[in-house]
């Protein structure tokens, strides 16, 4: 079901679904905007603002630590506005992140880190870079900087079929969705 049809669905029938790069923008904390993929508005109040990234290879490496070090600015930017109505008194939105990763071997081998310091966290230790953006999406729900975070796996050859694989329940696709129409049906309760 098509995303404008299920927000719908769940009891906002008039929302605004924002996707044309000229509506896109809210205000930062720390920068003064942010371009977000998707967002959805109501009346004024902001519902819901979505992130969507992908990467395809050979460079996992230095790309996944780039994705992740925005993931986690970009929410405490806006977690930090937020906090300082730049939306004005609103109850919080959803926020989620969604990450489409190329199935190829260079994503799914095992990965060798090296701190001469400290050790790495156990989670990181001989995990590929998919394993790594499911601990990664994760972390960011349960640090509270995203509503939910999915990380997707797809192979260049299913650009036709759309075929794709998820790495955990935590992390799929139907917990996203699932948390956005809960989300929605509920502000669609409170605005009653």
């Amino acid at each position: 079901m098509p995303l404008a049809l299920r927000i719908r669905a769940n009891g906002l029938a008039h929302a605004e679904i924002c996707q044309n790069r000229a509506m896109l923008t809210l205000p930062g904390h720390f920068r003064p905007t942010k371009l977000w993929d998707l967002l959805v508005m109501h009346q004024g109040t902001l519902i819901a603002a979505i992130e969507l990234k992908s990467q395809v290879g050979p460079s996992f490496g230095n790309n996944f630590n780039n994705r992740t070090e925005e993931a986690i600015g970009t929410a405490h930017d806006l977690w930090t506005a937020y906090r300082e109505e730049a939306f004005g008194k609103q109850p919080r939105p959803f926020v989620g992140w969604l990450m489409m990763v190329e199935d190829a071997p260079e994503s799914r081998s095992p990965v060798r880190d090296k701190s001469p310091h400290f050790p790495v966290a156990d989670a990181f230790k001989g995990a590929s870079y998919l394993n790594r953006y499911d601990v990664l999406c994760q972390r960011l729900v349960q640090e509270q900087l995203y509503t939910t975070a999915t990380v997707i796996t797809s192979t260049r050859s299913a650009a036709e079929t759309g075929t794709f694989a998820e790495l955990s329940p935590m992390t799929g696709l139907k917990t996203f969705v699932t948390a956005l129409a809960g989300h929605i049906a509920a502000e669609a309760a409170r605005l009653g």
